[in-house]
């Protein structure tokens, strides 16, 4: 019985040390570095126990090394678990945080009035168009229509507004001259209340280049007679209109005095070699006396040499005028005191618009979406970073007094800070003999943009669409002219959650098309802007 009991005692004890767990432990305990292992060595002391380094019994259980239910694991188990808790807590309460950081917002980061914009790494086509697409139209408008014989009479007008403005009429007056088969008489620089300039226009044209260019097509004269007839005449008239309404009266009374004459002749309703005749008076006919030429000469010439290497530069058309931002009536960022004072601006210069204003804040919000809202020197700014233009772009600013000054001016000059004027470039003595005429000033800018590496408007307007068409017809359109969608712009602003590297994606796409190459027109097209069926032909 002894023996009995020994073996099935020996028997229990070699089926408890082969189950699965056993083994696992040992061969855990056996090979794990992690575990403390007895070793044997000799010495005086005789055998003793060397202890390698080991994990906090917490880690140890975690990792299945120690059983979790031993005590010693048990309380640092519970301070690890509370431990990892309040981890995880504070990494969720910071994950928006560190989210927005690592994915900067569309409108950069702001601190004060500067905006700091992360940076787009340059693109090889900031400064050109694809040279396929902008070596195939060439300008082909030089073509004369002959006179007949016998005049039916004399046509005058008066170009009313500013310089691109009055440019317009002056290429409408000799078209319908044409039309009518009339004579022209010079054209006169009608003053304004807006300008309150007093310039005629031999003193921004060269007259004697404008009559000898255009005298076989039309016959021009300089004097005025003593007596004329005044007619009105609807707007974007068609060439007909003139031939029934007009012609009659001239051949009656001999001299006509149209007025108003501001987009008194329509586009897609005149003989394609009318539109073509518009053409040669605007980029052939119209020509700045030669001190204005030589002056913006200096002054693109200056752009270029403002760093030791030859750089390009953009000439950007900031319309931000206190004026415009009245006219508009959009509503932008200000404070109570600015509000204020633009709706008392914009209630004594136009009543009849304003009434009592409580109708102003849904329109101003329905023309931001539709586009038709001047964009603020802080988002020019923003969309410029975003299409990849560094820091140290140089960039010509033509524009009047903007409104708000130096503090709207901020953001865009923190991002831009080579923002510089034909006053910046040019000495008080050189600025002279321009300031007696407004529009020399503006004859100045004219030239400068056209001249530039890249052109960027901010507003839709006479000056910017006829930049983009005469750099268009010039073959200039190698070079960008950039239109910003305004309408689909403010809606990414509008959008505060828009990471800024989906913002730069949107610009990229949205203004692939928007770089003044040359397009097929449609009907209602502005011929001024876009020349390319009427005056231009395949290269």
């Amino acid at each position: 019985m002894a023996e009995l009991r020994y073996a099935t005692a020996a028997a229990a004890a070699t089926r408890a040390s082969s189950s699965p767990s056993k083994r696992d432990a040992d061969a855990a305990s056996a090979s794990s570095p992690l575990v403390a292992s007895p070793r044997v060595g000799g010495g005086k002391d005789g055998p003793r126990a060397h202890q390698r380094w080991s994990l906090p019994p917490p880690v140890r259980s975690l990792l299945a090394l120690e059983d979790p239910r031993s005590p010693a694991a048990s309380t640092s188990y519970r301070i690890l678990v509370a431990a990892i808790a309040c981890f995880a807590l504070a990494a969720l309460f910071s994950a928006p945080s560190v989210w927005s950081r690592l994915n900067a917002p569309y409108l950069c980061r702001k601190e004060g009035i500067r905006l700091h914009c992360p940076r787009v790494s340059e693109r090889d086509s900031l400064w050109e168009n694809p040279h396929a697409a902008a070596t195939s139209w060439k300008p082909c408008a030089e073509r004369h229509l002959v006179p007949e014989n016998e005049t039916s009479g004399f046509i005058f007008i008066h170009a009313e507004g500013g310089l691109n403005q009055q440019r317009i009429a002056i290429c409408n007056a000799v078209a319908i001259a044409k039309i009518m088969n009339a004579t022209l008489i010079l054209p006169v620089l009608k003053q304004d209340q807006t300008w309150k300039d007093q310039t005629k226009f031999e003193d921004i044209f060269d007259v004697d280049h404008f009559i000898n260019y255009l005298k076989d097509d039309v016959r021009i004269v300089r004097d005025i007679p003593d007596w004329r007839t005044v007619k009105n005449i609807p707007k974007y008239a068609s060439a007909q209109f003139y031939i029934d309404n007009v012609l009659p009266r001239i051949r009656e009374k001999k001299i006509m005095s149209i007025k108003p004459f501001a987009d008194r002749l329509g586009y897609d309703n005149v003989p394609m070699e009318i539109n073509r005749l518009r053409c040669r008076v605007n980029y052939h006919a119209l020509k700045f006396l030669p001190h204005i030429e030589e002056m913006a000469d200096k002054l693109a010439t200056r752009m270029r040499n403002r760093t030791v290497n030859l750089n390009p530069y953009m000439a950007l058309h900031l319309r931000f005028e206190k004026g415009m931002v009245g006219l508009s009536f959009c509503d932008f960022a200000g404070t109570r005191e600015e509000k204020a004072m633009m709706a008392t601006y914009r209630q004594l210069q136009w009543p009849r618009r304003y009434k009592n204003g409580s109708h102003l804040w849904p329109l101003a919000l329905e023309k931001r979406k539709e586009g038709r809202c001047p964009l603020e020197p802080g988002e020019i700014g923003i969309i410029l970073r975003a299409m990849g233009y560094t820091k140290e772009t140089q960039i010509y600013v033509a524009s009047g007094q903007v409104y708000g000054g130096n503090t709207r001016m901020a953001p865009l000059r923190n991002m831009f800070p080579n923002l510089v004027s034909k006053e910046d470039l040019a000495s008080k003595e050189e600025m002279e003999p321009f300031k007696k005429h407004v529009t020399s000033l503006a004859a100045l800018d004219f030239l400068v943009c056209l001249k530039s590496d890249v052109f960027v408007m901010t507003h839709s307007g006479n000056f910017a669409k006829l930049i983009i068409g005469y750099r268009c017809y010039m073959g200039r359109h190698r070079l960008k002219s950039i239109k910003p969608d305004k309408g689909l712009m403010s809606k990414f602003f509008g959008d505060p959650y828009m990471p800024w590297a989906t913002f730069v994606e949107n610009v990229m796409i949205t203004h692939q098309t928007r770089t003044g190459l040359p397009e097929p027109t449609f009907p209602h097209y502005d011929l001024w802007e876009n020349p390319l069926t009427p005056c231009m032909c395949r290269a």
